[in-house]
């Protein structure tokens, strides 16, 4: 009986180690992948009297030789758009809503090349890289057919742009090799029209068109002080708000009626 359960234990025994030996083959014949990080140099901005936007420096480390795109968005959700048109074929006029399914806010991409060069489609479309992928993910309505979509996307694409919320650029990314990594970063612009919110910052490794690693951070942004005060009366006491504009109008009223007439009138 002990020489049972002495040969169970060495059983046991070397049967652990072969585990153990082939984890470590295995471990070291896996191809090895980015060794990605991510870090936002000013991931807390605070919308403030003075607030006019600010900056944004994205940066990490990555393998040696890997594109890399970095995407800013916020949340996906609802948005709308107001539908131009000429009112009885006279006047033109709001005509109607356009919505807008599962788009973000903002949205702004930068990459060390062309998104349609280093992926392949169904990268693309997965991590919704780039415009032509997000009218693919998107739902608008109404609309007539394809044709119309592209249309109106094309539209809401211009009137993003316009306002800052949307971006998309090429070769900004700098990358230095040191040490066996590279180094990589890229310096935004942050509109101050971006509103309130958690906005996620995220930076995807590329090799053989594919998407091997990615990692991800957040830029929060909030109002303080007298900006946040106006904000929370508008919303949650209307009325006081309203009064409290008013007064101040007058007031400034007042005060240029008294600035120019200084002069005495008009002779």
């Amino acid at each position: 009986m002990k020489n049972f359960k002495f040969q169970i234990s060495n059983f046991k025994i070397a049967l652990f180690l072969s585990l153990c030996c082939a984890a470590a083959v295995l471990l070291y014949c896996s191809p090895s992948f980015a060794e990605l990080t991510i870090k936002a140099n000013h991931d807390h901005i605070t919308i403030d009297f003075f607030y006019h936007g600010s900056t944004v420096s994205v940066s990490g480390i990555s393998d040696p030789g890997t594109d890399l795109i970095v995407k800013i968005a916020s949340p996906e959700g609802h948005q709308a758009l107001r539908k131009k048109g000429k009112a009885g074929g006279v006047l033109w006029m709001n005509v109607g809503e356009l919505k807008f399914e599962d788009m973000s806010n903002f949205y702004s991409l930068h990459s060390t090349g062309k998104p349609d060069e280093i992926l392949n489609r169904e990268e693309i479309d997965k991590y919704v890289i780039g415009y032509p992928a997000i009218n693919r993910h998107a739902k608008i309505s109404p609309v007539a057919n394809e044709e119309e979509k592209n249309k109106w996307f094309d539209e809401f694409i211009k009137f993003k742009e316009s306002s800052k919320l949307y971006s998309v650029s090429s070769g900004k990314i700098s990358r230095t090799v040191k040490d066996g990594k590279q180094e990589y970063s890229i310096k935004l612009d942050w509109p101050y029209q971006a509103p309130p919110g958690d906005y996620i910052v995220t930076v995807y490794a590329v090799k053989d068109k594919k998407i091997v690693e990615k990692a991800e951070t957040k830029v929060f942004v909030e109002q303080v002080g007298f900006v946040k005060t106006l904000f929370d009366m508008a919303k949650n006491k209307g009325a006081l708000y309203g009064i409290i504009s008013i007064v101040a109008a007058i007031g400034a009223g007042f005060g240029v009626g008294l600035i120019f007439g200084k002069g005495g009138g008009a002779h």
